[in-house]
């Protein structure tokens, strides 16, 4: 995979640079800038080099169709704030756009093209669309590990038309990802919750081959600990999960990986009511598990101490409510600890646990911290991603 970084020639060029910055809005307001802020590096290194740059990226789901409050306009805005540069949004039909020397009609060097989404093209990796989509600039950049997993027309096909590069962004993903799959410090330790274990399963059975460790915590842990006899009450579950758990244990008994799950537990009658520890044999017919005990967290603190790399994906418990949410914060606090230390290399990842590292202000406390979402998952599980196989 040749990065962006690695490029001598830059000057002048004109850079299609695909970026996921499919960031929450309400109102025509982003409600969280993270997915912006970590591209930044990125768009910096590109005028510093003297390019023009033309952004191809995407919000939500508009399905082909041109929805007004899908506009990019309100984040390109925001990136021209954090920049310092004019950003200009061209909200002309891509068709319509003829060749590249459409930068002569604009002063500005960054030109961001509406939302990619707003054709249907894009979704059905349609070669056509990619080829156009090409004629418009002299190189490609790929900086949107997060939607690399997506056959789309600018992820995947437009590849075949440009010379193709990794962006700042993508290498730090890819360089974090493989620390946890491929370039293993050992012991090695995965946390890993949710309330799905099926949407897991791929994940912990690719993990257990590399992994000393994996703990189980959140949601799926319950499917665990009612699979070993006893009660869990009214607590959330998978159904018909009994194979899959027994499949994870006898893997993990084969690969000498260590599964863990907790010893003893938060409880409450509802999810706003008052939280009682309890061991795994007192939870009652009326009661709900909604956090890790302190003999859990103990446990979990000890085994983070003898890990030299970690990776976390999915709370301990109902971190919303701050009475079940200890079990989560003192995992951080443990992992920021040896971080600090240099004693660690911690990767975190999954919506509800950037959520949690971003309710606790301590996101670059981590290694690394991915907001790819699926992409992160895909990879975890083994999957090729197209976007990532086509740079290669």
């Amino acid at each position: 995979m040749r990065s962006i970084r690695d490029e001598i020639n830059l000057s002048e060029k004109k850079i299609l640079l695909r970026l996921d910055l499919n960031v929450p809005l309400a109102n025509g307001k982003i409600k969280d800038s993270t997915r912006i802020d970590k591209i930044l590096p990125t768009l910096k290194f590109l005028i510093q080099h003297n390019t023009k740059i033309i952004i191809l990226s995407h919000v939500g789901r508009p399905k082909g169709k041109f929805i007004k409050e899908l506009s990019l306009k309100p984040i390109g805005e925001n990136l021209q704030n954090k920049l310092g540069v004019n950003v200009k949004l061209i909200e002309k039909n891509i068709y319509k756009i003829k060749n590249k020397d459409f930068f002569n009609e604009y002063s500005e060097k960054i030109l961001m093209l509406e939302n990619i989404r707003f054709y249907a093209e894009e979704e059905k990796n349609d070669l056509k669309f990619a080829k156009h989509l090409a004629s418009l600039g002299d190189i490609y950049v790929n900086d949107a590990f997060s939607c690399s997993h997506r056959e789309h027309a600018s992820i995947h096909e437009i590849q075949k038309f440009l010379p193709s590069f990794s962006g700042l962004q993508l290498d730090l993903e890819i360089n974090a990802l493989n620390k946890i799959t491929v370039e293993i410090t050992k012991p090695i330790t995965c946390i890993i919750g949710g309330s799905k274990i099926s949407t897991k399963i791929n994940i912990i059975k690719n993990l257990i081959t590399k992994f000393d460790n994996i703990i189980i915590v959140g949601g799926m842990a319950n499917n665990f600990i009612e699979y070993l006899g006893n009660n869990i009450g009214k607590s959330i579950k998978e159904e018909n999960s009994k194979q899959i758990v027994k499949e994870i244990i006898t893997l993990s008994q084969k690969e000498k990986c260590k599964i863990y799950y907790p010893e003893d537990v938060l409880v409450a009658k509802n999810l706003s009511g008052s939280p009682k520890n309890k061991k795994l044999n007192e939870i009652l017919s009326d009661e709900m598990i909604l956090d890790i005990g302190p003999k859990t967290i103990k446990n979990i603190n000890n085994i983070i101490d003898k890990s030299k790399t970690i990776l976390w994906n999915g709370p301990a418990g109902y971190f919303e409510n701050p009475d079940f949410s200890n079990g989560s914060i003192q995992i951080a606090k443990k992992i920021i600890e040896r971080n600090k230390l240099s004693k660690i290399f911690s990767v975190a990842g999954g919506g509800e646990t950037v959520s949690l590292l971003n309710s606790l202000n301590v996101v670059d406390n981590f290694n690394f911290v991915s907001t790819a979402g699926g992409a992160f998952l895909e990879y975890l599980e083994g999957k090729k991603l197209p976007g990532i196989t086509a740079l290669n």
